[in-house]
């Protein structure tokens, strides 16, 4: 009684979010983790980049996020995401791609202790 006689399957659309997810292509953990790691020396100024907000000048290293300008970085820094993100990062290393390719067995072989040749 209340179905549409013509239409059979519920028309599904595709989720806006994951096309907005690939275009803020944002960094794995392990190249932060590394990016902080480093010296103070070996830490580059940011340059003036037209197609970043705030001209690319307002980064938040640990979440990888550029903002227009300082007071929403700082409101950023104020937030609960941002100071989970900070704790995980100064924890232990995150896992990485070798991690991961160990866990599912692709990588180097463990062939064991080496056996003593008889000689």
């Amino acid at each position: 009684m209340g179905r549409c006689p013509t239409r059979k399957v519920k028309k599904r659309r595709l989720s806006h979010k994951t096309a907005r997810r690939d275009k803020f292509e944002v960094k794995g953990d392990d190249l932060v983790y590394t990016e902080l790691r480093k010296p103070e020396t070996e830490i580059k100024p940011l340059k003036l980049d037209e197609d970043l907000p705030g001209m690319g000048q307002f980064y938040c290293l640990h979440c990888d996020r550029y903002f227009s300008n300082a007071s929403v970085r700082d409101d950023h820094f104020k937030t609960k995401k941002h100071k989970k993100r900070v704790k995980i990062m100064n924890g232990p290393a995150p896992h990485s791609q070798l991690d991961a390719d160990l866990a599912a067995g692709m990588g180097m072989p463990d062939n064991g202790p080496k056996l003593m040749m008889a000689a």
